[in-house]
């Protein structure tokens, strides 16, 4: 029978669990009040942390589709009609696709 790593990983895990749960049960008071606001305050700072994250992703995300925008504009300069139309089916003809008719025409 041959050990995997992950048995080696739970059996580390509980290890350490045990002795984390040991180590907190011979603490006085005090000294698991400073665990807890020390642990609360660590979480706070995650908290701060995640959201100023995720509020430069909204703008760095809403900044790179102005800007790509813009730069699809200047090289391609009926890209508006294009994505237009592309997104919205084959229902509609654009100006592009009527200017191409007649010239075939």
């Amino acid at each position: 029978m041959s050990v995997k790593s992950k048995h080696i990983a739970t059996f580390l895990l509980g290890a350490a669990a045990a002795f984390s749960a040991h180590k907190y049960m011979s603490m006085t008071p005090e000294e698991k009040e400073k665990l807890a606001a020390k642990l609360k305050d660590k979480a706070h700072k995650l908290k701060e942390e995640a959201e100023n994250a995720a509020d430069k992703a909204k703008d760095y995300f809403t900044e790179l589709k102005t800007k790509g925008g813009e730069a699809l504009k200047e090289h391609l300069h009926d890209a508006e009609n294009l994505v237009h139309n592309l997104f919205k089916g084959s229902s509609s003809t654009s100006s592009s696709t009527k200017t191409t008719e007649n010239v075939q025409s």
